[in-house]
């Protein structure tokens, strides 16, 4: 039996390391929601460029029901990101989305995904989202477009996630706003769900939970860090900003945080040079200056010291490093970027 509604036709393009836990999250939402209600609600099809299975981030293919060119009409395809889709590039498959969104269809992203939506233009336009981790490239990369820290954006026929269980999240909206809350609420406890997030929810956890912290001038102040990467302030700035005393701040680091101020600022600004190094083309001079460096030597030196290697070497580097710590890429806690 085929879905009531031909709006509900998903096709899923996967791209070579793209998130697994990103797909299957967004296909058994739409499973359970047939289950639960007895009806062929919705309809799915995973597709590749040519057909052939597609190897996931974790190491596992999954088939392709389709190709590209046999893909037919499908109301919604959402891109399936995950590992280095900044770095995939694929002339069929921009022809293949320019084609179907011109005819139409509504045109979403797994992950990063919107990497690929952005590079062709199809994002232009929208507010978006993606992963936490490759906010600070993607913005770097894409500065005309609008981008959001939010779980999940719905823009008029622009769907983006940011991947793993935001995934769930925006398919229960959909589900929400097709069928009713209760088929929703439904599905989010077949999903041991605890509730449904909404579309403006933020990806991460609250920073006071991250560092299991509540002290709120620490916390300020480490928001105030997080919004000015690229002009660093000094510590006398760092504190006049939050109310406090330079040594009342070096106390309240020192207490929660075991570092100084000037030594949690620092790693902040590598790690997120860190990112753009993995996740942009841009140089190393370049990156220096976006991290608030003021030269590329001075940089080098200061990387090579935290992380045992030279900027250039990082890009070397597989993918798939270990996940940031607390400092990593912070962001501001309710920021739209």
């Amino acid at each position: 039996m085929r879905a009531n509604d031909p709006g509900s036709q998903f096709g899923f393009l996967m791209v070579p390391k793209f998130s697994l836990g990103a797909l299957s999250s967004a296909i058994e939402s739409l499973r359970l929601a047939n289950y639960v209600s007895g009806q062929t609600l919705y309809e799915w099809r995973t597709v590749s460029v040519d057909g052939s299975p597609v190897a996931s981030s974790a190491g596992l293919s999954v088939a392709a029901d389709l190709s590209m060119d046999a893909a037919g009409r499908l109301s919604t395809v959402f891109v399936c990101g995950g590992i280095d889709t900044h770095l995939f590039e694929d002339a069929r498959l921009a022809v293949w989305l320019r084609q179907i969104e011109r005819r139409g269809t509504n045109i979403g992203a797994l992950c990063t995904g919107s990497h690929v939506l952005a590079r062709l233009g199809l994002l232009d336009g929208y507010r978006c989202t993606i992963h936490w981790e490759n906010l600070p490239g993607f913005i770097e990369d894409f500065p005309s477009v609008e981008v959001s820290e939010d779980i999940f954006v719905i823009d008029r026929n622009r769907y983006t996630c940011a991947g793993g269980m935001a995934a769930s999240d925006m398919m229960l909206s959909f589900i929400n706003r097709d069928h009713g809350y209760e088929l929703a609420a439904a599905v989010s406890e077949g999903l041991v769900c605890e509730r449904i997030r909404g579309e403006d929810d933020h990806q991460r956890m609250a920073l006071r939970l991250r560092l299991a912290v509540s002290q709120p001038k620490l916390l300020a102040t480490i928001n105030v860090m997080s919004e000015n990467i690229e002009a660093p302030l000094s510590q006398t700035e760092l504190a006049r900003e939050i109310g406090l005393s330079t040594r009342q701040l070096e106390r309240l680091f020192l207490k929660y945080l075991n570092c100084t101020p000037s030594r949690y600022y620092l790693e902040m600004r590598l790690n997120r040079a860190r990112a753009l190094l993995q996740q942009t083309c841009m140089s190393v001079t370049n990156v220096a200056l976006a991290t608030g460096f003021v030269s590329a030597s001075h940089f080098s030196k200061s990387y090579r010291l935290h992380f045992g290697h030279a900027p250039r070497d990082t890009k070397r580097l597989t993918s798939g490093s270990p996940p940031f710590r607390a400092v990593d890429a912070e962001l501001p806690e309710s920021a739209t970027l």
